[in-house]
């Protein structure tokens, strides 16, 4: 497992506060207490969003962001208009802040473009998942570097259709820069969208294995994931989820977060005790 700290490289952490949760009524507040559990919510059904799903109700801003060399586009939607929601990043079963670009999916795209020029790892014919992919901006990445299969999982279907596809049709359908990937991408590669919660989004994905024994070849030989590990509750579904995708004996995972996030206990050191 290669994990990216999105912190900085040797620098002091900047104890920074945001809110992480909605101050209304209808949600729950931060709490600091790691054996807090949220009410049982059950969560959204497990889905698959297709590519043509993109609304057109919503205006998608595009800007770029340059990460080491490469530029890719992202978008900027509101909140607001989305899910009905201001100032908040996350509300527990409802929406889990896939709208926000956060610095670790930026970090990880760094990571793995370093491995890439120093012949670490090739996406090329690869199979990847990318874990809690918000904008995509890694799957995107990879897919770009010419991986065979780019599988987008968000828990939010709305994530998927207003932000994550146009994310990815703005980055296949620009014309600079391509000239150093490959230019046939959406004809070769295999790219589907998963909505759903860890516990049960397995039962939908492809290459997982139905064999306990996890027989070789089978799963995704890269998993890609930025900000995940934020809260302690979820942890162990998410690690479940790992194991039964995780090409064996090769496959690898790519994570990027930071140590500990306040107000929910979770973090790389917890998530890495599994």
């Amino acid at each position: 497992m290669a994990a990216a700290n999105s912190e900085g490289n040797g620098q002091k952490p900047r104890l920074e506060t945001f809110q992480l949760f909605s101050s209304s009524a209808s949600a729950f507040g931060i709490f600091d207490d790691a054996a807090q559990q949220v009410p049982h919510i059950p969560p959204p059904p497990c889905v698959e969003v297709l590519a043509s799903e993109v609304p057109s109700s919503i205006k998608h801003n595009v800007d770029s962001v340059n990460l080491d060399g490469v530029t890719l586009l992202k978008g900027r939607v509101n909140t607001q208009q989305v899910f009905g929601l201001s100032n908040s990043n996350l509300v527990p079963w409802k929406y889990e802040g896939g709208l926000k670009l956060w610095e670790g999916s930026l970090d990880l795209i760094k990571a793995l473009r370093s491995d890439i020029r120093n012949g670490l790892i090739s996406f090329s014919g690869k199979r990847v998942l990318e874990v809690g992919s918000g904008h995509g901006l890694p799957g995107i990445f990879a897919l770009l570097e010419g991986a065979a299969a780019v599988h987008f999982q968000d828990f939010n279907a709305e994530v998927l259709r207003f932000l994550t596809i146009p994310n990815l049709n703005a980055n296949l359908s620009r014309d600079t820069q391509l000239s150093s990937f490959n230019s046939t991408i959406c004809d070769k590669a295999e790219v589907c969208f998963f909505a759903g919660d860890w516990s049960g989004i397995d039962k939908l994905l492809p290459h997982v294995s139905t064999d306990a024994k996890n027989n070789q070849g089978d799963g995704y030989d890269f998993i890609l994931m930025a900000e995940t590990v934020y809260s302690i509750n979820s942890l162990q579904n998410l690690y479940d989820l790992i194991k039964k995708c995780l090409q064996h004996p090769d496959g690898v995972v790519y994570m990027a977060a930071k140590k500990y996030y306040f107000g929910v206990g979770g973090g790389t050191g917890d998530f890495c005790l599994w």
